[in-house]
Parts: C-alpha cells; structure tokens; sequence
C-alpha cells in the first residue's frame, strides 16, 4: 500500500508512485442474468495512468462492470487480471469503491475513518493525525463527532470518498458519485477525485455527465448493450466519436 501522507494544509506531499496493478486486464468476460446477457467483453485493457470514465445509456451494464472488475460479482466466464497475474487479496485490498449512494457505518465521522486505518494497518499512535487530515481534505473538520448517517448527501459523499482514499488505494471505483449532488457538492467531489489521479490512484468511473467526463478523464470507455464499443482517449472522443451509438449519445439522441 503506498503511504501518501497529507501536510496541515492538506496537500500531498512526496512523489506519487504509479498504480503497480496495471494494466487492469478482462477477457472473455461474460455476465447473464435473469436469461439476459448483462456483460460481453471479450477483450478489455486498461492501462491509462489517468482517470478512464465510463459512459453510455442506461442499461448498458457500466455498473455492472465496475463491480466486475473489482471483484464484488463474479462472471460466469472470462477471466480479470491485474498487471497480468489473478487477482489475490492483497491486490483486492489495494482497491476501493465508492456507490452511487454513500454506504456509511452507524458511527461517527471520525469512527467511519478509524476503523479503515485500523483495517489498513496504520498504527493506532498515527491515526489521529491521519484522521484531521483526511477531515480537513473533506472539508468535514467540524463534523467529527456527528453521526456519519446525518450527514447531508454531499456531505456524506464526502465522507464515502476521503474513507476510501485513507487507505491510500491503487485503483479507485467509482459509480457514480455525484448523480445526485447540486453543482457546489459536485464540484467539492471532483476536486477529490482529480487530487487523487494525480496523486497517483487510478481511477475508473461510471458518470452520465458528458461535462464531468470532459473535466475529469484522460479516456473514455463506452458501454452499450453490455459491449464495449469504444475506448478512445477524451480528447479524440468528443470532437470524433468513432462508433455510431457513441455518436448518437454524445449528440444527446436516446439509446434504447
């Protein structure tokens, strides 16, 4: 687990080291259910340093494969790899996920961090330290006492991200983490999030926000029918999407 610690003012300090799980391989990566076939990628890599976002219309499975990629469903055939070994635990605790709706533990704000750095080893003589700068990065520093589960929606969505970035992760999932913020929360959001990819996480995250994809992303990886159809870096994506369907939902016409 590389340690990126935080100055007083919040800023990472040191030099950020690569995500040593790359590239995120899947092959063959098939997911039915319910008789409808959910996912179909028969090849995918992701090797990109920065943050890979993942568009397309609803129903296209980018949930799904997220929660493929870290493990949290298991394919009925295919294989995932990580800098081209199987995935063990040690790599899986190298990961964090962010859910679309906060999922915070019945505890206080500083007891939802502790028991992560108390999961992740940091010993109990630094935790403190670590948990007034991960409050200050958040912008919760006068919350810490308060029930984690009171907390308004922007606020607990910042709590779920600086929880999942106290372990200092490898690879950050997120799905959708703003959906259903107002601009000011989004924006607090997104300055975590781009702090952490150039901090060195790799992110990869689902957003129906074609701006959000714009502002945040290095690629863009696009789902339609449980298929990857595209994967083209943002700047090429936007002005001169290759796929039809890319191009119908980038002009914003319905996918169905």
């Amino acid at each position: 687990m590389r340690d990126l610690r935080l100055s007083h003012s919040g800023a990472v300090t040191g030099v950020p080291t690569p995500a040593r799980d790359l590239p995120i391989s899947a092959r063959g990566l098939r997911l039915q259910r319910g008789g409808k076939l959910l996912i179909d990628v028969p090849d995918l890599t992701i090797e990109t340093v920065g943050p890979t976002m993942i568009l397309g219309p609803n129903g296209a499975g980018k949930s799904v494969l997220i929660r493929l990629l870290h493990g949290l469903v298991e394919p009925d055939a295919g294989q995932i790899t990580l800098a081209g070994r199987d995935p063990d635990r040690a790599a899986r605790a190298r990961q964090a996920m962010v859910f679309q709706r906060p999922v915070l533990l019945r505890r206080s704000v500083t007891g939802n961090l502790h028991y992560v750095l108390r999961f992740h080893g940091v010993p109990r003589s630094e935790r403190r330290a670590r948990v007034r700068d991960l409050l200050a990065r958040g912008d919760l520093s006068g919350k810490g006492r308060q029930s984690a589960r009171s907390l308004s929606g922007g606020e607990g969505q910042r709590l779920a991200l600086i929880r999942a970035l106290a372990g200092a992760p490898e690879i950050l999932f997120l799905d959708e983490p703003t959906s259903s913020l107002d601009p000011g929360a989004t924006q607090r959001i997104e300055a975590l999030i781009a702090r952490a990819a150039r901090a060195g996480t790799k992110v990869i995250m689902v957003t129906h926000d074609l701006g959000q994809a714009r502002r945040l992303g290095e690629e863009i990886l696009f789902l339609n029918g449980g298929r990857v159809e595209e994967q083209t870096p943002v700047a090429d994506f936007f002005p001169r999407p290759r796929s039809a369907a890319a191009r119908a939902f980038v002009d914003g016409h319905l996918l169905v």
